[in-house]
């Protein structure tokens, strides 16, 4: 006789993930599914009640991130019970540890990407087995907070052509000099990764520079109008002086560098989501508990069809961010595939951010009902990690076999 019984899972899925309603966290291992239930509840008691006021005030919660920083969402034991990659945790609990961060707050999900995402991922693929082993363990468990420093004050999206940020060698030391612009967590970082120009072979190469090094000096950006809580620097580095063993040894030219890329650019097609998420489940909310003309604004025919909407918006992103992930996980890192997602799900979170505005009427600007988070941070994540139209020239290139970036 067949056992028809179903095995328990740590959480109840339809009611952990209302809105993934095609249960692709069906495949979540449970030791995944409990650290995501932790990463929730720290997230929750520790940020949320947080949230308006430093967004208002344009400050990092850096005390109250460190308690969230005891889930260990990037090396908790349980994320690698049968898994031989001991450095990752698998390409689908990323996707639900972006789902989570972000469908909180675009600031909290931002701060992560560029510690646990590009710099982590910049270690892992640029430095040789002593380097992983000098700072991988400890970015994992947050004992170091590092950042990526790519993009420069002229130089945005042709950036690989354009790097002007200079490194020259004098013996076993690397002298940097130039400037650095748009880069999270800068002045709080203990570690960056910088990418230079050698003088010598005109090649981009990486290094690790001690945030508080001699010749460092980060200036906050002011007056932002998205991702207030996230701390972006300008960087200037002034004959800031390292050692060869501070130079990442599988970074060689700016192909490595894009290497790099289409991993980091999956983790911005996975944060979308759940931006994507966090605006249609906050505007859910509003609407449920609403009345308007003597009814629930829910119970309208127009609020109901933009809800659909959204929720399939939610859906395709986390079907793109789902497949990318199953494709990543077996090796496979095209180019093309992260750019598509990328462009897919940044756009379709633009749709949806602003659907989500527009049910929440004018309370829908206010911080009160989250979704004015949403909707303002929604705009920088569209342009970071390659804006619309350059993801989509990338695409363009595969499908056609001609470049047209210029």
């Amino acid at each position: 006789m067949m056992n028809t019984m179903t095995k328990e899972r740590p959480v109840d899925l339809a009611t952990f993930y209302p809105s993934d309603l095609y249960e692709y966290s069906s495949a979540l291992t449970d030791g995944e599914l409990i650290v995501l239930k932790e990463l929730r509840e720290a997230l929750e008691t520790e940020l949320r009640p947080l949230l308006s006021e430093y967004w208002e005030k344009a400050e990092f919660p850096f005390e109250a991130f460190k308690k969230v920083e005891k889930v260990r969402m990037m090396d908790n034991p349980l994320l690698f019970e049968n898994r031989a990659d001991k450095r990752k945790p698998s390409e689908l609990y990323n996707v639900f540890r972006y789902f989570e961060l972000a469908k909180l707050d675009a600031s909290i999900a931002t701060f992560y990407t560029v510690h646990g995402g590009l710099f982590y991922a910049t270690l892992l693929e640029g430095g040789s087995e002593e380097q992983i082993e000098r700072w991988a363990e400890k970015t994992a468990s947050f004992q170091i907070q590092g950042c990526f420093a790519l993009t420069e004050p002229e130089h945005g999206s042709d950036i690989a052509g354009g790097l002007a940020t200079s490194a020259r060698k004098e013996g076993d030391t690397w002298i940097i000099n130039g400037e650095k612009r748009w880069i999270g967590g800068a002045g709080s970082a203990d570690e960056m990764t910088v990418f230079a120009r050698d003088e010598a072979d005109g090649n981009v190469k990486a290094f690790v520079i001690p945030g508080k090094a001699e010749g460092v000096h980060v200036q906050k950006i002011e007056g932002k109008i998205s991702l207030r809580m996230t701390q972006n620097g300008h960087i200037t580095f002034t004959d800031v002086k390292v050692g060869e063993d501070r130079r990442l040894q599988k970074v060689n030219s700016f192909r490595d560098v894009a290497s790099i890329l289409r991993i980091t650019r999956a983790d911005i097609s996975h944060l979308a989501t759940g931006l994507t998420t966090g605006a249609f489940e906050a505007a859910l909310r509003y609407v449920k508990n609403r009345q308007q003309f003597g009814k629930n604004l829910g119970s309208f025919q127009l609020v109901q069809e933009k809800l659909s909407i959204m929720q399939a918006n939610v859906t395709a992103n986390l079907a793109f961010s789902v497949r990318l992930a199953q494709m990543q996980e077996q090796g496979n890192y095209r180019e093309v595939n992260s750019s598509m997602a990328k462009m897919h799900n940044a756009l379709r979170m633009r749709e949806t951010v602003a659907l989500a505005r527009e049910v929440v009427g004018g309370n829908g600007i206010t911080l009160e009902t989250d979704v004015a988070r949403f909707f303002a941070d929604a705009e920088a994540i569209y342009s970071y990690e390659g804006t619309h139209e350059i993801n989509a020239l990338i695409v363009g290139r595969y499908l056609t076999g001609v470049g047209a970036f210029v």
